[in-house]
């Protein structure tokens, strides 16, 4: 089996209510790169990458020229076992794993299909049947927070990630915290996260200001010595995320005791085939995992859910219906959560094949 061709196209994602992060960060409408692989026996493996703009070192549009860059290796290759052509990439192009993770995931598809397997099959095997979802608020009002909150929960959400630093006054992200904390009472998990916009300072006062309730802090500052200050100085636990990036990273998080549990997201690691050895190290160090991806549709969700299928249970915090946050659907037949739930697909490979009539034309093709 040839790779023949790639077909890329870039798809507005909506999401049902914009979603507003700290330092001005917003998701409302965001573009997802669906790549498709196509071989020459006609065989084809999908994926999907969807970074959000001004988050991380990586964009949508950046995507057709990283694959471009790679067709010398890409194009006549053999796509089965995906490691060892995405080892050719990283060779011939360093850096721009966002790019790469689409690649992968559509190698994770096709190698699938061809042993007739879903991938959590081929992943370590399936685990667990369903995994918890958390639903992330955005950050508005407490009150309404508080009502997102108490919505999410009588759907079957026990884990509520809250949005803070949006409105630039630490005082408000204190309200933000208690009163989520009090709508759904003891037991649910609820975590603040500043997405690295905090400066230690704050993030402190917070943290402090909270420390009686039973919540996680998460990602407050932009490097990690910073999230190293705001621990100590809380004794609240604390969950990596944008810093969590490669294997050094997580070791530095774990060494300096900030990575109690931590975001494994595909396209910062490079896909599936990376994401899968941080997954495994976090087994090692003892971080509950959080398996996801920045942003997307069903093609990425459905990948992250396979992943998250194959890995001990008591170790996946949870996991992210991306596709469930935003329109349209990829694949109208895609897993949904139910219960605050989501099961992988069962069919061979990632299980979701998009509607190519919905797609339409490629924005690029390359052969």
């Amino acid at each position: 089996m040839k790779i023949t061709r790639l077909s890329l196209w870039y798809v507005p994602l909506t999401s049902h209510e914009a979603y507003y992060m700290a330092d001005g960060k917003t998701c409302d409408t965001v573009e997802t790169a669906v790549l498709r692989v196509d071989t020459d026996t006609g065989a084809a493996g999908w994926g999907e990458v969807c970074p959000i703009p001004h988050y991380l070192p990586a964009y949508a549009r950046g995507v057709g020229p990283a694959l471009t860059e790679l067709t010398p290796v890409i194009l006549g290759a053999d796509p089965i076992g995906p490691e060892a052509l995405m080892d050719s990439c990283n060779a011939y192009l360093q850096g721009h794993e966002y790019a790469k993770s689409a690649l992968d995931i559509a190698l994770w598809d096709l190698t699938g299909q061809v042993a007739n397997l879903p991938l959590y099959a081929l992943l370590g095997g399936r685990r667990q049947a369903d995994m918890p979802l958390y639903h992330s608020i955005t950050c508005i009002a407490p009150d309404d927070m508080a009502r997102i909150a108490h919505d999410a929960q009588a759907a079957g959400i026990t884990q509520f990630q809250v949005k803070l630093g949006a409105s630039g006054d630490w005082q408000t992200d204190v309200e933000r915290l208690r009163k989520v904390r009090e709508a759904v009472g003891a037991g649910p998990l609820v975590y603040g996260d500043w997405n690295c916009g905090a400066t230690s300072l704050d993030a402190t006062r917070v943290g402090r200001a909270v420390a009686d309730l039973d919540v996680m802090l998460e990602q407050p500052c932009a490097i990690f010595e910073d999230c190293a200050r705001v621990r100590a100085a809380t004794g609240l636990p604390m969950k990596m995320d944008e810093l969590a990036r490669d294997i050094g990273s997580l070791l530095q998080a774990h060494q300096m005791g900030i990575m109690d549990a931590v975001a494994l997201k595909l396209s910062k690691f490079g896909g599936l085939s990376a994401t899968r050895r941080a997954r495994d190290l976090c087994l090692h160090l003892g971080a509950k995992m959080c398996i996801e991806d920045t942003w997307g549709s069903d093609i990425t969700t459905a990948a992250l859910l396979h992943l998250g299928a194959a890995t001990p249970p008591s170790r996946v915090m949870n996991v992210c219906d991306l596709s469930g946050y935003v329109a349209p659907r990829l694949a109208p037949a895609a897993p949904t959560r139910v219960n605050g739930r989501i099961a992988p697909p069962d069919g061979a490979g990632l299980g979701v094949t998009p509607d190519i009539d919905a797609l339409g034309a490629p924005d690029l093709i390359l052969e």
